[in-house]
């Protein structure tokens, strides 16, 4: 397969940035200030030029390939949404190479069974990846609400409509299943990050926290796009500086 891209800014330890279904500018635009201190690398999923699009689909588990020769250096890994599936799934297969892991609202369902809001979330995400534009207004817009899409009452505007389309036919999130214990018993120090704006997303990311021994952080005011939140890159900085020689796990805290 050919390569994805990585585009690079600043200097001092890499932290590698995987975005989800929105591309790197939006994703990470407000934590640009950090490359005066760290090299920010800014993965390109398949499908978000310059990188290659997908030989079928948009599909986690041919991420956690792309990714997992990127971790050879041992970065600090900041993974959001869908990314973060292919994220854990690299860094579970080689959890020695990753010296930390900053995971926002990964759509990881399964972790809170027989919760009717998180299986409407789980509902909803795996009609729009199988319908995309076809799927029913209401749901369709429910959807994009909850995952941070810039929409009112009108037409989706036109990155959100090409966004739908390129997700469409991706991997159903439904069957991601990192194996979270190899990077639990590894010691590898994770922050799990929400942003307080759906009590699914909230309970998906304790669980979360909980399953990997992670610290716990939640940053209202940006919805999905928690990043972009007040607080979260100071919040992430200190975690990063924190475990920046990735000699274990610091203490559990919220």
């Amino acid at each position: 397969m050919s390569e994805i891209v990585v585009l690079r800014d600043g200097s001092g330890p890499e932290v590698l940035l995987v975005h989800g279904g929105a591309g790197p500018r939006t994703t990470w635009r407000a934590i640009a200030p950090l490359a005066d201190r760290w090299t920010l690398a800014y993965v390109h999923r398949r499908g978000y030029p310059p990188s290659p699009p997908p030989h079928k689909r948009q599909d986690f588990a041919v991420d956690a390939l792309d990714l997992a020769p990127l971790l050879i250096g041992r970065p600090h890994v900041v993974a959001h949404s869908y990314g973060a599936l292919g994220t854990l799934i690299a860094a579970a297969a080689a959890p020695g190479s990753v010296r930390s892991l900053t995971l926002i609202e990964p759509p990881l369902n399964y972790l809170v069974p027989d919760d009717p809001e998180v299986a409407r979330l789980e509902r909803l995400g795996d009609k729009v990846l199988a319908q995309g534009m076809n799927t029913a207004s209401t749901e369709l817009r429910e959807f994009l609400h909850l995952t941070g899409a810039p929409i009112d009452d009108g037409p989706p505007p036109e990155d959100v409509v090409a966004g739908v389309r390129r997700a469409h036919g991706g991997r159903p999130t439904s069957e991601a299943r990192p194996q979270l214990d190899a990077i639990r018993d590894a010691g590898v120090p994770v922050l799990v990050a929400s942003g307080d704006h759906a009590a699914a997303y909230e309970r998906i990311c304790d669980a979360l926290a909980d399953a990997l021994s992670g610290e716990r952080s939640v940053h209202p005011g940006a919805g999905h796009f928690v990043a972009a939140a007040p607080g979260f890159a100071e919040r992430l900085e200190t975690f990063l500086y924190k475990n920046v020689t990735g000699t274990g796990r610091t203490s559990p805290t919220r």
